[in-house]
């Protein structure tokens, strides 16, 4: 059935619009599409294009890496305006969101394994990467001697060594603010990797327990990191980096040293990806998002001494 949704063109006859996305990210080669490989992007690609039967490509917040999971993954998509009317089986109920009846359709089209949780027309100026004020993630591991609680297997890292939860924290601390992150970043080719880190926090919880017992000797690690945006493997590296301090191997500062170094360091192990999610992003008023494009494009420099 055919409706006749009013449009709102974000130019040449598209409308944009926003996607809320969560993913288990197991079973996908990572966020980006690519011939031959089974993406987030890939599937999302296949199952919109279906749906509003033209050929469409999404724009996600953050790249995450194969094997990462995320539950507040952003992205935007352009659809012809005339395309709008191939995707309503029927129009929303009066007193539901414009696009419910589509996340509803998408739910058919789409594996368990990803899922759109909300659609909304985008706002001018917006850009689900290059809006973007901060990204956050969580790192969870767990320290249980049996390992990890199965409901929680695919998305905790199961940790068999003690670890200095104090020293994690006083090394993160090291780490904050605007820094080169060369030596926790794989190379590309013109790409800067000054970033802007404004939180590496460490919790330490019993999995299953409420908030309001959670104590200090609990089974369930888990680290918080934000930023402005992050390069290619760099929360996983982070967290390994901090693994070596927390297991006694290097001293707190050394962290610190670490931020001097012009590639990437061969002395610690990223992560394993499965503990990590993807888990927010961040962005300005709608009449501040085409200055944020304008400021995030630009290349990044560290200030001078």
């Amino acid at each position: 059935m055919k409706t006749n949704l009013p449009v709102t063109e974000s130019g040449g006859g598209q409308v944009r619009l926003r996607l809320d996305i969560a993913y288990d990210g197991t079973e996908f080669t990572g966020w980006a599409a690519q011939e031959g490989f089974r993406t987030v992007a890939g599937v999302l690609e296949e199952s919109l294009s279906t749906v509003f039967r033209t050929q469409l490509r999404v724009f996600g917040a953050g790249r995450t890496d194969t094997g990462v999971h995320a539950s507040g993954q952003v992205a935007h998509l352009d659809v012809p305006a005339d395309a709008l009317t191939h995707a309503y089986p029927r129009q929303p109920r009066p007193d539901e969101p414009e696009f419910r009846p589509l996340v509803r359709r998408l739910a058919r089209f789409l594996p368990e394994d990803v899922r759109v949780r909300e659609i909304v027309r985008a706002p001018a100026g917006f850009d689900a990467r290059f809006s973007a004020l901060r990204r956050h993630y969580a790192y969870r591991l767990s320290l249980a001697p049996y390992g990890v609680e199965p409901q929680l297997a695919r998305y905790v890292t199961p940790w068999n060594k003690p670890l200095d939860i104090e020293a994690m924290a006083t090394a993160s601390r090291h780490l904050l603010g605007l820094n080169d992150f060369a030596a926790f970043c794989r190379h590309r080719p013109g790409a800067t990797t000054i970033r802007d880190l404004q939180r590496l926090d460490w919790v330490r919880e019993t999995a299953g327990r409420s908030e309001a017992t959670r104590g200090a000797t609990g089974d369930l690690v888990t680290a918080y990191v934000s930023a402005d945006a992050f390069c290619w493997s760099m929360v996983r590296s982070l967290v390994g980096a901090l693994l070596a301090v927390g297991e006694g191997r290097r001293e707190p500062s050394w962290c610190a040293t670490l931020l001097s170094a012009e590639s990437r360091s061969s002395d610690f192990a990223a992560a394993p990806a499965r503990g990590l999610t993807l888990t927010g992003v961040d962005y300005p008023a709608d009449d501040q998002l085409a200055a944020r494009i304008g400021v995030t494009r630009d290349l990044r420099t560290l200030p001078k001494p």
